[in-house]
């Protein structure tokens, strides 16, 4: 825009930012690092979640979903991550108002739960599925990558012995033109995806991998098998029972990382299977989450935090 009117775009951004955009009288300034409040945001159904505004320092953002991503979605926004640090900053909207809240949606941290059951006593916590099932994709793919490493490994020293005996190093070649490393290497995104998502390519590349590494084919229907359970139940009780049966598959293939995310499921069951009730996610959450990233990018950054949330509450608050 500067540069269209002939102006010194530093000068224009300075002068909106000091005197055009109400930035200077804005009534959360004095403490807008540290902590910003919509209580009149406030609706039945919300959202709770962590992100990053600049340096890798996180922010707790309690958003409304009713507003679907745009003016009004933000109630709060606190500076960190610590329980009592939210709990405190939330308790300043009146109880009354908080009571009202029937659902809250959150991830598996502990600290998210806290501050939902201490805030809002009434509402029903849901676990999102998404991050349950980001577990068991993290869990797979730590196999996949136990087996790149051993790949690299093995042809290290196949080089080294080349080496020695004055050989000619030829790496195996498999019928889709991957070496062994090379397979696994790009086989990341085909176990992200369901086989009937897969391209021909994709197709080819799986059924290579499987047949050489059964423990990742099993890995991979025990994923598979959790977002099934999510996709196609309705009912809280079948779900229970479904989870279970997963449960008992997961003891069997003796896979230690799905052991952990069985574990995980189990310690936060009661929360997960609400999401059977209304089938809430935290995805508005993660939705907001890209915006603010959007909106970081186009700032190249956050240099001055304050004027940011400022423009953000503009936004969406």
């Amino acid at each position: 825009m500067g540069h269209f009117y002939g102006v010194n775009g530093k000068k224009l951004l300075r002068h909106y930012k000091e005197s055009q955009n109400g930035f200077k009288q804005w009534d959360q300034k004095p403490h807008a690092k540290q902590w910003l409040l919509y209580a009149q945001n406030m609706g039945t159904h919300l959202s709770i979640d962590e992100t990053s505004l600049s340096d890798g320092e996180l922010y707790t953002i309690l958003t409304n979903k009713a507003a679907k991503g745009r003016k009004g979605s933000i109630v709060a926004i606190i500076a960190g991550t610590k329980s009592e640090t939210v709990i405190g900053i939330l308790q300043k909207i009146p109880k009354k108002t908080r009571n009202k809240v029937a659902e809250i949606t959150l991830d598996m941290a502990g600290n998210m739960a806290l501050i939902a059951k201490r805030c809002f006593p009434l509402a029903t916590q849901v676990t999102d599925r998404f991050h349950v099932q980001k577990l068991a994709s993290e869990a797979l793919q730590e196999i996949r990558i136990k087996y790149r490493w051993q790949a690299i490994d093995a042809e290290n020293q196949a080089i080294e012995h080349a080496k020695s005996t004055q050989a000619e190093y030829q790496p195996e070649v498999l019928s889709n033109g991957d070496t062994v490393k090379q397979l696994l290497a790009r086989s990341r995104y085909v176990l992200y995806k369901k086989a009937s998502d897969w391209t021909e390519t994709q197709k080819q590349r799986a059924e290579l991998l499987f047949d050489r590494y059964a423990d990742l084919k099993k890995a991979y229907e025990l994923t598979m098998a959790l977002s099934h359970i999510f996709e196609n139940t309705t009912d809280k009780l079948y779900g229970l029972t479904r989870l279970a049966k997963w449960h008992e598959r997961v003891r069997q293939s003796g896979f230690k990382a799905f052991n952990t995310v069985a574990r995980s499921i189990q310690n936060h069951y009661e929360t997960i299977l609400n999401y059977f009730d209304n089938r809430s996610t935290n995805a508005a959450a993660e939705s907001f989450n890209a915006k603010i990233k959007a909106f970081r990018s186009q700032f190249r950054g956050v240099r001055n935090v304050e004027f940011f949330l400022y423009r953000l509450t503009q936004l969406y608050a």
